[in-house]
C-alpha cells in the first residue's frame, strides 16, 4: 500500500549511473585496455578495479602511470568517446533499474543523476530511457572532487532544494553499486542502498545492502527512511548497520 504522496518521507532518489542503472563497467574496462596497449602497456584486471567507481580524474592518472602518454584531459576524452560508442550500439540496462525509475515517476518522487562520467555519456543514458526521469544531472565535469567525496551528492540535493527549499538530506536515498560512490553516498547523510555488482561491498551498518533493484519498489525505499511505518513490502530492504 503506497503513503499518501504529502506524508511520504521520500522525496527524492539519487542514481549512480555506471553499474547501477547501466552496465557499462566492461565498456569502461575495455577502453582502458586498448588506450593502455596502444601505448605499448599492459592493464590487468586488478589495475581495472581500482578504477570502479572512481573520479575520471583519478582514473585517468592511474592510466598515466601505467604508459599512457597522452593529457589527464586527453585520457578522459579518448574513454568516454569508446563508451558512448558502445552506449550507441546496446544500452546494458541493470535489473530493475528501468521499472523502479518508472515506479517512482508514477508517484511523483524526484530523481537527480549522480555519476562520475562527464555529461556526454550522462546525456546519452538518459536520452535512452523512455522518459525524462531525471530533473538533474551532477556530473564528473560539474563538480571539483569525485566520489568517494560527497561533493556530488550535495549539489544534487542542493540543485533538488532550488524548486523545493524543504527537501532535506533526511528525504533522499542514494543507490549505488561502488565503494567510492556508496563512501560519496553516505558521507554526505543521505540514505544510501550499495547494489554490488563488479566489486563486492562489505555489510556495513552505515549503509543497506540489496543483492539487486529487480522487484525492488518505492514502499522499499520509502521504509529506509527516518519516520517512515514499520510494514510489510514485496523483498524488504536489509539494513547492516552502520567511475564513474
Amino acid at each position: 500500500m503506497r503513503l499518501p504522496a504529502d506524508s511520504s518521507p521520500l522525496k527524492a532518489v539519487l542514481w549512480d549511473m555506471d553499474g547501477t542503472i547501466v552496465d557499462t563497467e566492461p565498456y569502461w574496462i575495455a577502453a582502458e585496455h586498448a588506450l593502455v596497449e596502444a601505448h605499448g602497456g599492459t592493464w590487468s584486471h586488478e589495475q581495472a578495479m581500482q578504477l570502479v567507481g572512481q573520479s575520471l580524474t583519478f582514473s585517468a592518472g592511474l592510466l598515466k602511470d601505467a604508459g599512457v602518454e597522452l593529457e589527464i584531459r586527453d585520457i578522459i576524452d579518448t574513454l568516454t568517446g569508446a563508451v558512448v560508442s558502445s552506449v550507441r550500439r546496446q544500452v546494458p540496462w541493470r535489473p530493475g533499474a528501468r521499472e523502479l525509475l518508472e515506479e517512482l515517476h508514477l508517484a511523483g518522487v524526484r530523481c537527480a543523476l549522480v555519476t562520475m562520467s562527464e555529461g556526454p555519456l550522462a546525456r546519452e543514458v538518459v536520452a535512452s530511457l523512455p522518459r525524462q526521469y531525471f530533473e538533474v544531472l551532477v556530473t564528473g565535469d560539474t563538480v571539483t572532487q569525485g566520489k568517494p567525496h560527497p561533493e556530488a551528492y550535495l549539489t544534487a540535493v542542493e540543485w533538488l532544494q532550488d524548486a523545493d527549499p524543504d527537501l532535506g538530506l533526511h528525504h533522499c536515498v542514494a543507490l549505488e553499486d561502488s565503494v567510492p560512490g556508496v563512501s560519496a553516498a553516505v558521507a554526505s547523510g543521505v540514505a544510501t542502498v550499495a547494489i554490488p555488482h563488479i566489486v563486492p561491498l562489505p555489510e556495513d551498518e552505515r549503509y543497506t545492502l540489496w543483492d539487486s533493484l529487480a522487484g525492488r519498489t518505492v514502499t522499499d525505499l520509502e521504509s529506509l527512511l527516518p519516520g517512515a511505518p514499520v510494514r510489510g513490502s514485496g523483498g524488504p530492504a536489509t539494513p547492516l548497520g552502520d567511475r564513474r
